[in-house]
């Protein structure tokens, strides 16, 4: 199977490249600096060898939303590498001859804004924040490809744990130092997936044809804040009894503590019900390989 990847020098896109490679598939890696081809998708379209007579294309390309701090023209890039990003994806696929029947396309739990402890799976509505509003915009110009007669699915990512990127090592490093525990009352519910099930719920998705639409990319057992505070706490071998007041995060984070404390109790309804078989439903057993493995 030829895999065109975009985003693929990112966490999940190498990590993804890897898993098709070890499978005997070919993944044709997009990247703005690195990979078999050259694309930054604010440009436009992605060059027409890495689409013609592939099988699929995954999109998973798009500006980092919690690293710098939220200007003006911060947020318009954010949206921007997202919504036109995949507008340009969707008109490679427009102009290709012989067109991937497949489109998957990254999106985030984001989608749903900041819900409290209301359970939320994919038919559930969109929130009505700035990152709600994007995921918004981008799904939809993803379904544009359903025009086409391709097979969109829309990548709802939670918080993706892993050893060597991600949030995970920030989130660990102030446990290392036995300050860490929750933020703010700890009350927000976390989406979460490991690394392994994330990829494993893209390629179950490449390969599930009756997969079509959103799909949320996050393990069964969602917690509280708190919860995973004190489980990576006892992962580590160290205390979570210092939580950071939330004025504290506003200082530091600026807006983007808002997204940080955000309550997303969100389930992964398509995923159970299309049959896929988690390695790691529990936070614990996951924080463990991720620190022990």
């Amino acid at each position: 199977m030829k895999v065109a990847v975009s985003g693929a020098s990112g966490l999940i896109g190498r990590a993804l490249t890897g898993a098709l490679r070890a499978r005997g598939d070919r993944p044709i890696a997009l990247g703005r600096r690195s990979g078999d081809l050259a694309w930054d998708p604010n440009d436009g379209p992605p060059p027409s060898a890495a689409l013609e007579g592939a099988d699929a294309f995954v999109h998973l390309a798009g500006e980092p939303v919690a690293e710098r701090g939220w200007s003006e023209s911060r947020k318009r890039r954010v949206r921007d590498s997202r919504v036109l990003g995949t507008r340009h994806a969707v008109e490679g696929l427009r102009a290709a001859a012989n067109r991937p029947p497949t489109f998957l396309c990254a999106s985030a739990v984001g989608y749903y804004g900041d819900r409290g402890d209301e359970s939320l799976d994919e038919h559930s509505p969109p929130g009505d924040d700035f990152l709600a509003r994007v995921c918004v915009e981008w799904e939809a110009e993803a379904r544009r490809a359903a025009e086409l007669g391709v097979r969109v699915v829309n990548l709802r990512s939670g918080i993706v744990l892993a050893r060597d990127g991600g949030a995970l090592p920030l989130m660990a490093r102030p446990f290392r130092f036995f300050v860490g525990g929750p933020l703010a009352s700890g009350r927000h519910w976390m989406p979460w997936i490991h690394l392994s099930d994330e990829v494993g719920l893209i390629l179950h998705a490449l390969d599930g044809q009756a997969v079509r639409g959103p799909i949320n990319l996050v393990a069964p057992s969602p917690v509280r804040n708190r919860v995973f505070a004190h489980t990576l706490g006892r992962v580590l071998g160290r205390p979570a009894l210092f939580p950071v007041p939330r004025p504290v995060l506003r200082l530091v984070l600026g807006e983007r503590v808002d997204v940080l404390l955000a309550s997303q109790r969100v389930g992964p309804a398509a995923a159970q019900a299309g049959g896929y078989r988690f390695r790691f439903p529990e936070l614990e057993a996951a924080l463990g390989d991720l620190f022990d493995g």
